[in-house]
C-alpha cells in the first residue's frame, strides 16, 4: 500500500523536524507523539477512518474541533490538557504549511482555533511547621528513607520541576562551595541553583545503593543521580510519591504536598538562603 501524505508528514515531523532541526527534548517529542496517537484513535473509532487511509485533506478544522470536543467530553480532559493537545497540532500544521503550500489555507484555519481560557489554580505552599513535619518523616536509617529525604530537601531548596529532578545526573551536582545544582528546564534552558547546607549534608552522607548514586562532589560520568533500589532511573510518578506519602503520614488531614507545593515554597527557601549567607 502506498503511504498517505499524512503518514509521511507525521513521520518526518516527529523524527526529523522536531529532533534534528528544532532539537526539542525527547519528552516534548513523546508528548507530541501521544497527541497523534489520540488523533488516530479518534479517527478510527469515531470518524471510522482507518489510520492507514487517513489523508491530510481529511484533517480539516471541523475534524480538529470535533477531536478537541471528544477529548473534553469522552476522555474528561481538562481545558489545560486540551490546550496542550491543540498546541501540538498547531506546531504540526505550521510545519505542514511550509511543506505543502497548496494547503496553507487549510492549515491556517486550524491555526486559528484559539486556546481555551481557564482559571489557573493557585499553587499552595506549606507553612514552616508543616514543611518541618514532612521533612522529618523519612527514616534516615533505611536507604529508601535517605533517598526520600534527599528528594524532599532538593524539591524544597530549588523548586525544581519533577522532570528536572529525574533528569539530574551526578555531573550536575556540586557539593563544594558554592554548592549548587545544574538543572535543564523547559526549552533546554540550563540554570544553576544554590543548595542549602542541610541538603548538602544529606547528599554527602547518602550511602551508595549503586555506582550511580550521588555522594561525592561530582562525578565525570553522565549517570542518573535519582535511582530506585535496582539502580534504574526514577520515573516522575515515583518522585511524586514520597512527598504525598510523607505528608499523609505526618498529618492525614493536611493539604496535598504535590511537588508543585514545594515549588510554591521555593521563594521562601531563597529568602532563607540569602538570610544565612555571609
Amino acid at each position: 500500500m502506498k503511504p498517505t501524505d499524512f503518514s509521511v508528514h507525521v513521520t518526518s515531523f516527529l523524527t526529523h523536524y522536531l529532533a534534528a532541526q528544532r532539537n526539542v527534548s525527547p519528552n516534548t517529542i513523546k508528548a507530541y507523539r501521544d497527541v497523534f496517537t489520540l488523533l488516530l484513535r479518534f479517527c478510527r473509532d469515531v470518524q471510522e477512518i482507518a489510520p492507514e487511509r487517513l489523508r491530510l485533506e481529511q484533517i480539516d478544522v471541523s475534524l480538529v474541533e470535533a477531536f478537541l470536543d471528544y477529548l473534553e467530553r469522552e476522555r474528561k480532559s481538562s481545558p489545560r490538557t486540551r490546550n496542550h493537545r491543540l498546541a501540538a497540532l498547531h506546531a504540526f500544521f505550521r510545519y505542514v504549511q511550509a511543506e505543502e503550500p497548496a494547503r496553507m489555507h487549510q492549515c491556517q484555519k486550524i491555526l486559528a482555533i484559539p486556546q481555551r481560557r481557564h482559571a489557573r489554580p493557585t499553587v499552595a505552599y506549606l507553612s514552616k511547621e508543616e514543611l518541618a513535619e514532612i521533612l522529618a518523616q523519612p527514616d534516615l536509617r533505611t536507604p529508601d528513607g535517605q533517598r526520600d529525604a534527599v528528594l524532599l530537601s532538593v524539591l524544597y531548596d530549588v523548586g525544581a520541576r519533577v522532570q528536572e529532578l529525574v533528569d539530574l545526573s551526578v555531573g550536575d551536582v556540586r557539593l563544594d562551595p558554592p554548592a549548587q545544582l545544574r538543572l535543564l528546564g523547559k526549552g533546554r534552558k540550563m540554570r544553576a541553583v544554590p543548595l542549602m547546607g542541610n541538603t548538602v549534608q544529606l547528599l554527602r552522607i547518602q550511602p551508595p545503593r549503586s555506582s550511580r548514586t550521588v555522594r561525592q562532589v561530582s562525578f565525570p560520568e553522565r549517570a542518573p543521580s535519582t535511582t530506585d533500589a535496582f539502580g534504574n532511573p526514577l520515573h516522575p510518578s515515583q518522585i511524586c510519591r514520597p512527598g504525598t506519602k510523607q505528608a499523609s503520614e505526618s498529618e492525614p488531614n493536611s493539604k496535598s504536598a504535590h511537588p508543585e507545593t514545594y515549588q510554591g515554597n521555593a521563594p521562601v527557601a531563597e529568602r532563607n538562603l540569602a538570610r544565612h549567607d555571609p
